[in-house]
């Protein structure tokens, strides 16, 4: 089956009858679950399998977004009270430990997300911190050295691909020069080419990932008019010329305040841009129905990459 471009999100612990029509005839790319939808691993379970079966594929795309403390859905089924700059923090004072309890935490993370049925965390962040980033990044970022931001994020991917889940780039081409958060404004960073080429792009470059998330954030130096989602210029000479990103490139969230169109409008520009899917989270019925009529189904590069995704599962 055809898909198209998106990326769906659900409001309950169980389907309702539009979202089950949502899943099984129009065909999105994938399902992103949050803290709203996971009430035990038994409810959880059901539910995933639930999607695969209306999705009539057992690797239908099943997203979280588990990063462990501030960000973690799953905090109703399990408590894990660890964050990306504990592993940054440690790597300074021990990094062989440091690297040994990533591997550690990675894989005792993936064989629970096996378990419910999950095959992709939207995880590492590599945006590179500063003084002054927004606290909606925070401990979330491994490190102020873009050396570790690299270093721990290359090692994320590798022990997320050995359990067979892919992992997810974010936010491309770098979140962390800037003090606002994008679900609330539209950041700004002022930085020169030379500066963000050398720090906060760093981190991304050669990224064996399956999938990069978009930064809703305004480079000024580079385009002056379009937030990296909207910008054609970053997605093309930037991410997949200078970074060299290889994989299927996602969008943030297009609900966002950062973001100044409606959704619809959100989206298209987004594929316009030169990302292959759109995420949509805020889980709203009508909102998910009016985003997949209006967008087209994925194209040859991204069902190429969906048909590497899923010989990767076995």
């Amino acid at each position: 089956m055809k898909r198209k471009a998106l990326i769906i999100s659900i409001k309950g612990t169980r389907l309702t009858k539009m979202e089950r029509l949502l899943i099984s005839k129009e065909a999105p790319w994938g399902v992103i679950l949050f803290k709203r939808n996971l009430k035990s691993f038994k409810q959880t379970k059901e539910l995933i399998n639930k999607i695969k079966l209306l999705a009539n594929n057992k690797k239908f795309p099943i997203l979280i977004d588990e990063e462990g403390l501030k960000v973690s859905r799953l905090k109703n089924i399990i408590d894990h009270n660890i964050s990306a700059n504990f592993f940054g923090s440690l790597f300074n004072s021990n990094k062989i430990f440091s690297i040994r309890l990533l591997k550690h935490y990675i894989n005792s993370l993936s064989k629970i997300l096996k378990g419910l049925g999950i095959n992709i965390n939207t995880i590492p962040v590599l945006d590179v911190l500063r003084n002054n980033t927004n606290k909606i990044i925070g401990n979330r970022s491994f490190s102020k050295n873009k050396n570790i931001v690299k270093e721990l994020g290359k090692l994320t991917i590798k022990y997320l691909h050995s359990n067979k889940i892919a992992g997810v780039i974010k936010h491309i081409p770098g979140h962390g020069a800037t003090s606002l958060d994008s679900h609330k404004k539209k950041p700004i960073i002022k930085s020169s080419f030379k500066i963000l080429n050398s720090i906060d792009f760093y981190p991304f470059k050669l990224s064996r990932a399956k999938l990069a998330m978009t930064a809703h954030v305004l480079y000024l130096n580079i385009d002056k008019k379009n937030v990296a989602t909207f910008s054609k210029k970053i997605i093309q000479k930037i991410i997949r010329k200078k970074l060299k990103f290889k994989g299927i490139l996602i969008s943030d969230d297009i609900s966002m305040k950062a973001l100044k169109y409606d959704i619809v409008t959100n989206a298209k520009k987004s594929i316009e841009a030169g990302c292959n899917l759109v995420l949509y989270c805020s889980g709203k019925t009508k909102e998910n129905f009016k985003l997949i009529k209006s967008l087209p189904y994925i194209d040859d590069f991204t069902r190429k990459k969906t048909s590497e995704f899923y010989k990767f599962l076995r």
